[in-house]
This record gives structure tokens, C-alpha cells and sequence, in this order.
């Protein structure tokens, strides 16, 4: 009998498709955490079960019979939980010399936002290419800084952009977001973004807005000027028709404790009009800059020589000293013993002092006039990290309890030098286990939203956050009922308690407290708007 070919060849599809009616296996899983309650960074309460990992990515969460993997962690009863992504932090060069961020993922951070305060890397495009190359402990977003964009223009001129400068800093904001920018940030402060229009702002801001960007600034005045700053920051937002990221939202001085109802009802009335304001905070009464910062900005510009210059007049020296005494009693501090030295290349031997304690071994009188002579003279020496002790525990407190705020340390990479703050090792864990396990001031539930989900939908980074099928398996694991920041003060180089396992990217690099070498983050550059 004559078959057809056609007809063969149909048989023949048949039969192949039978042979294959029975798929393979699937290959095993990398890894899988077991006997879990799982935090999926919503706010959700917890719920038991076991997150399975493959690829890099979360491939399923299951409840019931234990999955098998590779590699299986029991969890144990505690808490599973998405990565927490720290939105403020300033990493741009210690994260190529240390680049498995021990203090960071200690602390259960597994990306960070940085270019924060204005200050970014000159060219991200380069920068990104490297953090890839290097290959680091944690992922890496950034933020566009204006004081970098203004300095490449105008140096560190003190007045406004002319219209060509203008276009220049507006194209460099254009290159940077097209590089993968999450947003521009400012750090008003600072030179020389504090020499800039609120015009100069918008402008730039304009242009991050179409790339789908977020404005994140330090403001202006965090003291006694501090609402006209968040007046500055929320008409930005308004003008360039983009989101307001405030940064670590504080105040500052004697003089405006207990100002934060004040400062978040601002907030909160901008929220309530429609615009898209949040805030981030760590959990300390003390903040941390330069020693520059105590002094006049229109004397610093130029830089460090011309303020060397300047100091050497002695009748400009006087005016200048003048004016810090009248800005410390303004915000009625009575010396300057609230400013800690945190580093002082030039004398190491005074790190860990405040400046009061200096200034009598230097045999000086205890007297605020005397008190900014040593000032003047550490800073002419080369100036100093400083750690300020200037804000109240009932502001912190208040300012916690805030929905829409996130938590972030303002901190760096460190390598075990000077008396740093403590907020780059223990801002995570002293949330988790000063403010919600012993003092219940908000719950757990949403402690991890806002350190995961939260700063994940501000800034764009879609594929975390959550616990979520196809998200990357970025996770921690910690004790709730020991958890706790070790980190002080006095003695800052101490690693978190209680957190046990970071996993970043599937990779382990915390395992059972300690850093394994492992360095998976990668470079999170946000896709523009624009192409």
C-alpha cells in the first residue's frame, strides 16, 4: 500500500511528540530557605514558609512539605524578608577599595542608592562600568549630583549660572540620567550647590523629570530655617512636576526641638494636595559632615586655599569667628561640645574628642570665642570629619512614626578608621530592635516595608523589594528577638547582631554572621524614559 510522504512525515511529528510527553526534570533549585516566616515587604503580617532560589532570581514560595535544593538553609522560625536597600548613602569611592561593604550587609543591606547630597561620581556611565568589573558585596544605584554638575560648569563659583551654563548643566543632568540615574539629587549645604538659585534647581530638575527621575535633596537649612527648606524642596517638586525624596528629614539645634510636628505637617498637607513627597531617617540624635560646615558659605567659596587665604586677614578671621559664635547661640547652644571629631587626618590622636576637650588640652580658656579658634585652627590643619550631636530622641521618634518614611544611615563603606558614626554599621538593626521589639514604637511588619518595598517604589527599582516570584532573590534573615545594632558612639567598628544570612542576587554573603567573600551585587542602572 502507498503511504503518502506527507503522511509519514505527520507520523513521524507524532510520534516525537509522544517520545516527549514527559519532560525532563527540572534542574534543581540553587537554593532554598526553609522553615521561614516570611516578611514579603508589603507591611503584610508574616506568614510560614520556604523561598527556593534559581538563577539569581526567586523562583517560588511555597507553604507546606520543605523544598529540596543545591543548598538548603533552615531558617528556623525567623525572619525571611526582602533585602533592605538603604536610599541615602555615599559609597562612590570606598566601595572600590572595600568592596564587599562589610558594615552594609552586616546590616542587612543589599542595594544602595548613592550620588546623595549632591555628590555623585563625574561620570556614571564609567562609574556603573566599574562597580560591574569590580564586582562588590551589594548592588548600586545613583542619583545625578548637582554639586558634581555644577562644579565640572562653574567650579565653585558663588553666583548664578548664566544662561549657557544653565544649558551645559542641564545637558550633563540629560547624560547622567541617560546613563541610568534614579533621579538628581542636591546638597544645598554644600559647595557649591549652595552658591544655586532655586531656578537653577528647577531647571535641572526638568530634565530628570523626563527621564522619569526623582529630585532627593538635602535641604537648605535643617534648623531655624528649616520650613522655608521644605518650602524650597516641595516648589522644586512642584515646578519640575517629579517626586520629592527629603533626605535624612532632622532637626538641628537646641532651639528647634520638638519643631518635627511642625516640619512633617508640611509634609503631610503636600501629600494631601496630590504631590509625591517622602522622607528618609536614621535612628540617632547626632548627624555627621564636615567641620566646614560651621562655617560662613560665602567664605568657603573658592574652596580650601581661598578659605586659607581668607583666614589669614586678620580682621576677615575675626568676622568669620564672629559669626559661628552667633549661629551656635542662635540655636541656643552653649559650646561647642556637641561637635565630635570623627577624623582628623592630621592628628589622629584627637579622634573620638569633641571640640571643648580640645580646646582646653590646647590651653585655651572654656569660652565659645575660644572654642571657634580651635575650630579655625583644625580646620586650617585640613579639617575634619565631624559627628554632631544636635538633634532630640522626641523628633526622632516622631519623625519614625511617619508612613512615608524610609530608613537610611547617610553613611559610607567603611575600613575600620576613625571614631565614624555608627549609623554605617547599625541603622537597620537599631530600628528593628531598639524601635520595634523594645520600644513598639511601629511594627515590624512595617519597620521592613519601609527598609524594602517602600524606597523600592521610590526609586524605581522594580525587580525589588518584595518577596515576589521572578524578583532578584535579594533577602535577609534575622532574629527578631535579638537583632540589635552593636555599633556606638565611642566604639562604631561593631557588625549588627542577629542578622544571620544576607543573600544577594542568589549569592550568600552572610552565612550564619559572617561574610563570606561573596560579591554578586551588581550595577542597577534605571532605564530612561526616553530611551
Amino acid at each position: 500500500m502507498h503511504i503518502p510522504r506527507t503522511l509519514i512525515a505527520a507520523f513521524m511529528l507524532i510520534g516525537l511528540a509522544g517520545c516527549a510527553i514527559a519532560p525532563p526534570a527540572a534542574r534543581e533549585a540553587d537554593l532554598a530557605i526553609v522553615n521561614a516566616r516570611i516578611l514579603d515587604g508589603t507591611g503584610n503580617p508574616w506568614y510560614r514558609g520556604h523561598v527556593v532560589v534559581r538563577d539569581g532570581r526567586i523562583a517560588a514560595i511555597t507553604r507546606g512539605a520543605a523544598p529540596t535544593a543545591a543548598r538548603v538553609v533552615d531558617a528556623a522560625d525567623r525572619i525571611v524578608a526582602p533585602g533592605f536597600i538603604d536610599v541615602h548613602a555615599h559609597i562612590e569611592f570606598n566601595i572600590f577599595t572595600r568592596p564587599t561593604a562589610d558594615n552594609y550587609v552586616h546590616d542587612g543591606v543589599t542595594t544602595v542608592v548613592t550620588g546623595n547630597c549632591g555628590g555623585s561620581a563625574d561620570r556614571l556611565k564609567d562609574f556603573f562600568t566599574q562597580v560591574d568589573t569590580t564586582r562588590t558585596s551589594i548592588n548600586v544605584a545613583s542619583l545625578i549630583g548637582h554639586n558634581t554638575v555644577r562644579r565640572q560648569v562653574m567650579g565653585l563659583a558663588n553666583r548664578p549660572a548664566s544662561a549657557e551654563e544653565q544649558a551645559r548643566m542641564e545637558a550633563l543632568v540629560e547624560q547622567g540620567m541617560r546613563d541610568g540615574a534614579v533621579g538628581l539629587a542636591t546638597g544645598l549645604i554644600y559647595m557649591p550647590g549652595m552658591y544655586s538659585t532655586t531656578d537653577e534647581i528647577a531647571g535641572l530638575a526638568r530634565v530628570a523629570a523626563r527621564h522619569g527621575g526623582v529630585y532627593a535633596t538635602h535641604m537648605r537649612n535643617e534648623g531655624n530655617r528649616v520650613t522655608d527648606a521644605i518650602g524650597e524642596a516641595l516648589d522644586i517638586g512642584r515646578r519640575a512636576a517629579l517626586p520629592v525624596q527629603i533626605s535624612h528629614f532632622k532637626l538641628s539645634g537646641n532651639a528647634n526641638w520638638g519643631r518635627s510636628k511642625e516640619t512633617v505637617a508640611l509634609v503631610e498637607a503636600a501629600r494631601a494636595a496630590g504631590q509625591d513627597v517622602t522622607i528618609d531617617q536614621y535612628p540617632y540624635t547626632a548627624s555627621s559632615t564636615s567641620l566646614s560646615a560651621l562655617l560662613p558659605d560665602a567664605d568657603l567659596e573658592g574652596g580650601f586655599e581661598a578659605t586659607k587665604r581668607r583666614l589669614a586677614d586678620p580682621a576677615t578671621r575675626a568676622r568669620i569667628a564672629a559669626e559661628i559664635v552667633q549661629n551656635a547661640r542662635n540655636t541656643r547652644r552653649p559650646s561647642f561640645a556637641y561637635a565630635v571629631i570623627a577624623s582628623h587626618a592630621a592628628d589622629t590622636t584627637l579622634n573620638g574628642k569633641n571640640i571643648s576637650e580640645v580646646n582646653v588640652a590646647r590651653g585655651r580658656a572654656p569660652t565659645m570665642e575660644n572654642e571657634v579658634e580651635t575650630i579655625l585652627d583644625l580646620y586650617l590643619a585640613g579639617g575634619a570629619q565631624m559627628v554632631f550631636h544636635g538633634m532630640s530622641e522626641e523628633d526622632v521618634r516622631h519623625i519614625m512614626k511617619v508612613p512615608f518614611s524610609m530608613v537610611a544611615a547617610d553613611g559610607g563603606v567603611q575600613s575600620g578608621r576613625g571614631v565614624p558614626h555608627p549609623r554605617s554599621y547599625g541603622t537597620n538593626a537599631r530600628v528593628l530592635g531598639k524601635y520595634v521589639r523594645e520600644e513598639k514604637l511601629i511594627t515590624l511588619e512595617d519597620a521592613v516595608r519601609r527598609m524594602t518595598s517602600l524606597p523600592a517604589q521610590k526609586f524605581q527599582l522594580h525587580d525589588r523589594g518584595l518577596l515576589r516570584e521572578g524578583y532578584a532573590a535579594d533577602l535577609v534573615i534575622f532574629d527578631d528577638k535579638t537583632v540589635a545594632d552593636r555599633a556606638t558612639f565611642a566604639d562604631p567598628h561593631q557588625f549588627s547582631a542577629g542578622i544571620e544570612t544576607v543573600i544577594v542576587n542568589g549569592g550568600v554573603v552572610i552565612d550564619q554572621g559572617k561574610h563570606t567573600g561573596t560579591r554578586t551585587g551588581v550595577a542597577l542602572r534605571k532605564p530612561s524614559n526616553r530611551g
